[in-house]
Order: structure tokens, then C-alpha cells, then sequence
């Protein structure tokens, strides 16, 4: 059985055949985020900590592809408007570009009025790169483009005549435009593909074409952007990533060539991504309820959770942070955290503005035993990994 998907008479990179196995995964995908969304529908502590933690993950992921490294940490601080621990000012910049970028992404999901169009894709490359106006954000790049492998110093792409953006960008506009009956995840990954083929800004292109794919993901409305996103996975497995997408563009601007292995690079991705996410969640309740019986036994309040989840996932407790989880003031928030450090579960750290608080041994156990729980991921293609991908 095949499917069929296509842009007729267009200039762009054309979505391929689905083969019946392609179709199966994408069955199979639709199948865990419909678990996902029961899992999620029902209200939990937890939920927006994860929520925080996928978003946070995602920036984090695709940022990294660029080369922009910061730790989990440094990344929900940023999310949090909190000064980094470790990040350097120009990382921390390019981050909080991309945290603003996602964030509309999320106001945009079940926005009404909403309406994608080319200066909705110009204005979130300003919001990416608004800080480094060298950078040209939000304007259309004037120049040719090169791609240019630092490591093994070659080039490795060259984009379209920058006079042909602004046609091909309309094109792409319109047909994300209109009505299509293929897969979500096909008409996200050929979105993702396309500006990052056309290369329509000067810098900033990869984070452009992953956050049009989370907003095509998105606007779908089955689940919210943190949970639909796959820049984690990516940013997990840059090597493949760029692979793949050289193996499609075979070095230039070459839309007739076949995108059916970027396609299904993707759909592992969703894959592996929402199975992690789905256990990710399972995790999360598994872990609320063993903090629920430690919380008894020692006779803190039940709003430390907030505290104890975080630094039992092995993240750096901000008091700043637990005041606003927890919804305490300074003086409560201070008192709550000595209480849990008489208590044996967390430790603190650093002086001041700069202290932190992280688990002890007794609550990183607590969250051992729930991991030793969890189910392997599975390869939806059973394919001996031809991608070279990070499972686990």
C-alpha cells in the first residue's frame, strides 16, 4: 500500500510515497500521542514542571546543533528569567532568543486569529536573533550562502540565489497554507526541510526551520508544543541530523531530489521522541508518589514537592524558582528549604544569590528505583539503526 503526497508544479522539495511501513509508523505514533494527551488530560502537580523541563530540553536541543551548549539547568534558569550558573553572556543571548521564539510558538497553538504568513516567520527570526543585528534578524538574506564544515573545512552546502528567497518563501507559505491530507508529521518534516534547503536568513536557519516544524506540529492542536517537539532528540543526535540532510541536498539547491529518508528520519524521531516523553510522564507520576510518602514521613509540607521533584531529577533547586512553583513567599520559601535540608534530602550550595540546592543521596536513590523501572524504546523500524542514532 502507498500514499501519495505532493506539491504539484511547485519549486520546492516535494513530500514522497509513504510505503506501508512508513504508514504503520506514523499509525503507530498517532497511537502514543493519544496515550500522551489521556495521560495529560487529567490535572497534575507534576505537569507544569514537565512541561517546563520538555521546554526547556527542546530549546537546549536545538541551540546545541548550532553550538550553542548550556546544561539543563542554565536552561530552565533561562527560561525562568534567572542569571545562568555557567552559561557565557552570548550563549545565554542566543537561548533566550530562542526561548522567546518558542514561547509565541506556544501562545500561537490555539490562537483563533492565528495566521502563518511570511512575516510571522520573519518575526520569529528577530525574536531568535534581535540581539546580534549583524545578523540581518527578520530580514530576507541579500548575499549567497554557504554552509561551511569547520572540522573538516569544506564546504558543504550552497543555497539558492538570494534573489529566489523571497519567491520560494511564498511558495512555502502557501502551501503551509492550505488544507492538506497528509500526516502532520510529513507536512512538518517538508516544512522544516524547505526553509532550511532555501536558507532564507543569513544566520539562524536551523533554528528557523525546527521551530516552523514545532509550530506545524503544533497548530494540530493534540498536543501542546512541549510535547510535540522533537529539538531534543535532534540536538541528541546532530551527527545523523546533518546527515541525512546532506544526503538529501547532495551539497545545493536540488528540489527535485527524493526526501523520502529525510521523511523517515523524522518519523523515527516522533517515534523516539514521544515514547520518551510518554515515559518521561510515567516517571513523573511514579516519582510524585514516592515523594508523597517521604513528604509524610518527615512532616514537610506537601508543597516541597516542588523542590524534591526537581532535585530528585538531578537539577539545581533555586529558591527563586520554588517560590513561584509553590506559590510561598521569600520567608516561607527559605523556611521550607532549611526544613528539607534537616531533613536529609537536600544539600545546599554556593552563597547568596548564586546558592542552589541539590539532592542527597537518599533522594537520588528514590529516583533509581523508579528508572530501573522503565521499558527499553523500541525503533519503529526495526531497522538495525541506519540512521546511527542514540536510542537509549
Amino acid at each position: 500500500m502507498t500514499c501519495q503526497y505532493g506539491y504539484h508544479g511547485s519549486m520546492l522539495f516535494a513530500a514522497p510515497t509513504l510505503d506501508a511501513k512508513d504508514l504503520d509508523v506514523v499509525a503507530s505514533i498517532n497511537d502514543l500521542r493519544r496515550a500522551l494527551r489521556i495521560h495529560l488530560y487529567e490535572p497534575r502537580r507534576w505537569k507544569g514542571q514537565l512541561r517546563r523541563n520538555l521546554k526547556a530540553r527542546a530549546i537546549r536541543g536545538s541551540n546545541s546543533i548550532e553550538g550553542y551548549d548550556v546544561s539543563l539547568d542554565d536552561a530552565l534558569a533561562l527560561i525562568e528569567d534567572e542569571e545562568p550558573l555557567d552559561a557565557d553572556k552570548r550563549t545565554a543571548m542566543e537561548i533566550i532568543g530562542y526561548r522567546n521564539a518558542l514561547t509565541y510558538i506556544q501562545q500561537l497553538a490555539d490562537d483563533s486569529e492565528f495566521m502563518l504568513d511570511e512575516s510571522l516567520l520573519r518575526s520569529l527570526h528577530f525574536m531568535m536573533l534581535g540581539h546580534d543585528l549583524s545578523k540581518s534578524p527578520g530580514r530576507w538574506r541579500q548575499k549567497p550562502i554557504f554552509v561551511h564544515d569547520e572540522e573538516r573545512n569544506i564546504q558543504v552546502y550552497e543555497g539558492p540565489d538570494h534573489e529566489e528567497v523571497p519567491t520560494l518563501m511564498r511558495e512555502l507559505v502557501g502551501v503551509l497554507q492550505k488544507p492538506a491530507d497528509d500526516p502532520v508529521f510529513v507536512r512538518a518534516a517538508m516544512a522544516h526541510l524547505n526553509l532550511v534547503m532555501i536558507h532564507p536568513f543569513r544566520d539562524g536557519n536551523g533554528r528557523m526551520a525546527r521551530a516552523l516544524q514545532t509550530l506545524v506540529l503544533a497548530r494540530e492542536k493534540i498536543l501542546a508544543p512541549e510535547f510535540s517537539s522533537i529539538e531534543e532528540w535532534l540536538g541528541r543526535n546532530t551527527t545523523a541530523y546533518y546527515n541525512v540532510l546532506a544526503d538529501v541536498g547532495a551539497g545545493a539547491w536540488h528540489p527535485q531530489r527524493d526526501a523520502h529518508r529525510w521523511v523517515r528520519f523524522n518519523l523515527v524521531a516522533h517515534h523516539m521522541q514521544a515514547q520518551t516523553v510518554l515515559r518521561r510522564v510515567e516517571d513523573a507520576s511514579k516519582t510524585w508518589i514516592e515523594l508523597d510518602k517521604v513528604v509524610a514521613a518527615t512532616r514537610l509540607h506537601e508543597r516541597t514537592q516542588y523542590a524534591l521533584y526537581p532535585a530528585a531529577l538531578g537539577l539545581k533547586v533555586r529558591r527563586a524558582v520554588y517560590e513561584k512553583d509553590a506559590e510561598v513567599e521569600v520567608g516561607s520559601a527559605n523556611r521550607d528549604l532549611r526544613m528539607m535540608v534537616n531533613a536529609g534530602l537536600l544539600v545546599a550550595h554556593g552563597e547568596t544569590r548564586a546558592r542552589y540546592y541539590m539532592a542527597t543521596d537518599r533522594l537520588r536513590e528514590l529516583r533509581r528505583a523508579v528508572i530501573q523501572e522503565r521499558h527499553p524504546l523500541i525503533d519503529p523500524y526495526d531497522s538495525g539503526n541506519e540512521f546511527g542514532l542514540r536510542l537509549s
